[in-house]
């Protein structure tokens, strides 16, 4: 044993993970090979918001991309994974506006350059916290091509895009109703609102006739139901549906504008619902985008009442300066005083708020820019009935994408902010003509550049291609890594991101910008709640790493994964998944510290392995196997769970346990070869767990013997065949069964391992016999019977205690300690579990469907059960008849 193999009796993460990272950068491990024979693999990381610091989302997120990275690294691929951050827009100067509320100044205080300077350094203050945070969990980026979505290269890219969707007409400047943040002063889009139950009311309000004669009803007035009386000034115009009887004569008249005296013509409109409310609804162009299209159809005025922050204007007359809900209570004070409220009626209704800033949306008219849907949304749509289809996981997300661009709306991309791509138009300060180019305008002082910014998803649309090198088509990654291989990122934003990622890589590549899309859930907590920082239930995932380990924490990650579902942090399976490496650890420990002075280890000849080896060997191809396939189709937590049978069950309470019987033996070859097939094993392991657990397979690989630097490059796991061995899986599936049904035994006569008793067990198999009498120095280690005993005809003593196996029945006399009335409880409780098990699969097989339909091998396959199952219960019902007449 050599100094080096030292190794602590207990996983420490802190001392395993300590160093390792900065060992992998400095080998430069994580750039792509540069192999031109191997096939690229490329990812892009979704580039977090510097907005603050990662949460368990992101950790989730990006271990599912470093875990595919590092396999295929493995595998042989030239991969790259491509970091990078994302400006965020809006977030990102709300953070920063929060912060200078505390000081009690404004951006406007500071102006736009100082402004934009202090954005700058919250930027660099948390990408650096992020560094700190990707390093933490063991993200194998490639740094030396990080990108930032205001970067000088997506920046170019950005404005190309601008200005060639603006010379093909899919880009336009235009007056709408928008989605308006009132304390961020900027447009939302449609995505970017959450609609909320707001406690709200109906105010029922008389709107009298301009003509004393008219009357409805017997009536000199109208009834309107409005849910915002505060934009009564903008009212234009009253609708009602052209083909409801009840008001055509009258369409035409005018009514008088309560609190304000303008007149206001009835006019009849098709957008008018007649079944609901009165069938009377009142037309505000400017504060509606249903009635803004009303008023376009009618040539209404538009008469914008309310200022950017949502104070009333000078519209409202002598509601000017109020907040808008302060304005709301004064005027419906106002319309009871003056006589024009008829009644309030309280309701519950659905309204938006801004993702950002949780204030209450404006519907708003403004001028904005946009981007036509129309052409865009068919491109993504008609992809998906071609060869180039992206493969959505789970495949249902793919309809709610198809559904989602089958119904976009015209895109609102410009933003009144100061932190972000500024839009590439420029208004001469005299003509007022509209110059959009690349670059600004040569005689640059008779030009103005529009203030506004870009959407942060219209250059995060980009990504994919833009950090490759675009609109540089020559760029080497850009020409070798796209398009990417597989994007993983989080269900809820398909709309914000993944779809404008596909329009737009369409629309300028010429390619979708990725072949698989895996969309994951959310993390909640363990009462199932989505963490929030009101709620106060969130975890930060470095707080987790602190107490268990960057490893523990991908584990249990790894293993919530079924792709499109949510899962549940807790603390137990925060236990849970250290203690498994812990396992690990210690199984790992015995290993090295049998290895003696091997160098490498060197599998012994097929014909030097015992049942064991076999045995050994043939699971773990299988599990190579099944990881494999399970990382393909991006089930890992199958391939967790695979992974987690093989070393817990296989590896080390049974292979590692019965190599301690040849390893303090006497022969030598035996032992020779016992350690190698350890080390073979283990160092197989290892690689198959790296990509889920980086740094303690490191750890461990380098404490043992092996070639290579480091296993981040060390070769992935692959099937042999020849190592695929059923009899040997059959064998020792018996001789396992054999000595649980002893354990089971001993442990329900309460009689210890250590105590010795007589073991019969009875079978008219003649293989079973020969594995069982050829594999008896196993029995007697883990059974320890005074006498073994195995055949046809044994004389079975009627005091003892019995389990059935497959094709076999075993029995301890234990006549001492046998309460035969207890034990025929037990044997019953056997009869009935067996004949539950025979019905179940009688029934099945009784289901012409499910053998008509089910393959041919699982129809075999419940044939065999069935049959196993029926020996037991008759087995079972034998020994219950025997106990009872020997009472």
């Amino acid at each position: 044993m050599t100094e080096k193999k030292e190794m602590s009796t207990k996983y420490d993460p802190k001392a395993v993970e300590q160093g390792k990272y900065q060992q992998w950068l400095d080998q430069g491990l994580f750039k792509p090979s540069g192999d031109k024979k191997a096939k690229p693999y490329s990812i892009v990381i979704p580039p977090p918001n510097v907005t603050g610091k990662l949460h368990l989302g992101h950790a989730w997120d990006t271990t599912l991309q470093d875990m595919l990275i590092r396999q295929k690294r493995m595998q042989g691929y030239d991969t790259l994974w491509m970091p990078g951050m994302d400006h965020a827009g809006i977030a990102t100067q709300a953070k920063v506006e929060a912060k200078l509320r505390e000081q009690g100044i404004t951006r406007y205080d500071l102006g736009r350059e100082k402004f934009i300077k202090q954005v700058w350094e919250w930027k660099d203050e948390y990408a650096d916290v992020i560094h700190k945070q990707w390093a933490k969990m063991g993200l194998s980026l490639d740094y030396a091509r990080e990108r930032f979505t205001l970067d000088e290269g997506l920046s170019k890219a950005v404005r190309k895009v601008f200005v060639t969707l603006y010379n093909k007409g899919l880009i336009y400047r235009g007056e709408y109703i928008i989605n308006w943040d009132p304390q961020a002063r900027t447009a939302l889009s449609d995505i970017e609102v959450i609609h909320k139950d707001d406690k709200g009311a109906f105010y029922h309000v008389k709107y009298p006739f301009v003509n004393p004669d008219d009357t409805f009803n017997g009536k000199h007035y109208i009834e309107i139901a409005t849910t915002r009386p505060e934009t009564m000034m903008g009212d234009t115009a009253v609708a009602v549906h052209p083909s409801d009887e009840r008001y055509k004569d009258l369409v035409g008249k005018e009514l008088v504008l309560p609190l304000q005296g303008r007149h206001i013509p009835i006019i009849a409109d098709q957008y008018v619902d007649p079944e609901f409310g009165t069938g009377m609804v009142k037309i505000t162009p400017a504060h509606d985008p249903n009635d803004f299209n009303v008023g376009n159809r009618h040539d209404l005025a538009r008469i914008n009442t309310m200022n950017e922050d949502a104070t009333m204007n000078s519209n409202a007359g002598k509601y000017e300066g109020m907040d808008r809900f302060t304005a709301r209570k004064a005027m419906v004070k106002d319309l009871d005083d003056q006589g024009y409220l008829i009644s309030i009626d309280p309701i519950v209704h659905s309204v938006g708020h801004s993702e950002r800033t949780g204030v209450q949306v404006e519907a708003r008219l403004s001028t904005q820019w946009f981007v036509k849907m129309k052409d865009l949304s068919k491109l993504a749509l008609d992809n998906q009935k071609s060869d180039q289809k992206i493969n959505f996981v789970p495949e249902r997300f793919e309809h709610t994408f198809t559904q989602w661009m089958e119904n976009a709306h015209d895109w609102v991309i410009s933003r009144q902010l100061w932190w972000g791509h500024q839009i590439p138009a420029w208004y001469n300060k005299e003509t007022g003509e509209t110059y959009v180019g690349e670059t600004a305008p040569k005689d640059i002082e008779n030009w103005e550049q529009d203030s506004d910014v870009l959407d942060t998803w219209f250059s995060s649309a980009l990504w994919p291609f833009s950090t490759m090198g675009w609109p540089d088509e020559d760029a080497p990654d850009y020409k070798r890594y796209f398009p990417t291989s597989t994007l993983v990122t989080g269900y809820d934003i398909i709309f914000f991101w993944v779809s404008r990622m596909i329009f737009q890589s369409l629309e300028f590549t010429g390619k979708a910008p990725f072949k698989d899309v895996l969309l994951h859930g959310l993390i909640r907590d363990e009462q199932g709640r989505k963490m929030s920082k009101s709620v106060g239930n969130g975890i930060d995932p470095m707080d987790v790493i602190d107490k268990y380990g960057a490893d523990a924490l991908r584990w249990f990650l790894s293993q919530g994964s079924t792709a499109g579902q949510d899962i549940r942090f807790s603390y137990d399976k925060m236990d849970a998944a250290w203690n498994f490496i812990n396992k690990i650890w210690n199984a790992s420990r015995y290993v090295i510290m049998n290895l003696g002075e091997m160098t490498e280890p060197v599998l012994p000849d097929e014909k030097e392995w015992n049942l064991t080896d076999r045995w050994i060997l043939s699971r773990l191809n299988t599990t190579v196997q099944q990881v494999t396939h399970f990382f393909d189709t991006y089930e890992f937590g199958e391939a967790g769970r695979a992974l987690y049978t093989f070393i817990w069950d296989d590896f080390c309470d049974w292979y590692i346990e019965m190599s301690k019987e040849v390893l303090t033996g006497d022969d030598e070859t035996a032992k020779a070869n016992t350690r190698n097939i350890l080390a073979y094993i283990l160092d197989q392991t290892l690689r198959l767990l790296h990509p889920i657990m980086p740094f303690v397979t490191e750890e461990l690989w380098q404490a043992m013997p092996h070639k290579g630097k480091s296993i981040v490059t060390a070769a992935y796991p692959t099937v042999h065949e020849e190592m695929s061995n059923a009899k040997a899986e059959d064998d020792m599936g018996h001789l396992i069964d054999l000595i649980k049904a002893v354990r089971n035994i001993r442990a329900d006569a309460n009689a210890p391992m250590s105590s010795s008793v007589d073991l019969l067990v009875k079978t008219d198999n003649a293989n079973l016999k020969a594995l069982f009498e050829n594999n008896q120095d196993y029995i007697e280690r883990f059974c320890h019977p005074a006498k073994f005993e195995v055949g046809a005809n044994l004389d079975i003593p009627k005091l003892a205690m019995s389990a059935v196996i497959t094709d076999a029945e075993v029995y301890i006399p234990l006549a001492e300690l046998v309460d035969l009335k207890e034990e025929a409880a037990r044997l019953q409780k056997e009869v009935e579990k067996y004949m539950n098990e025979v019905n179940r699969s009688v029934k099945k097989l009784s289901n012409e469907r499910f053998v008509a339909n089910a393959p041919d091998d699982v129809v075999e396959s419940e044939r065999q059960k069935q049959a196993d199952y029926q020996s037991k219960l008759a087995a079972t019902q034998e020994r219950l008849e025997t106990v009872q007449n020997a009472e």
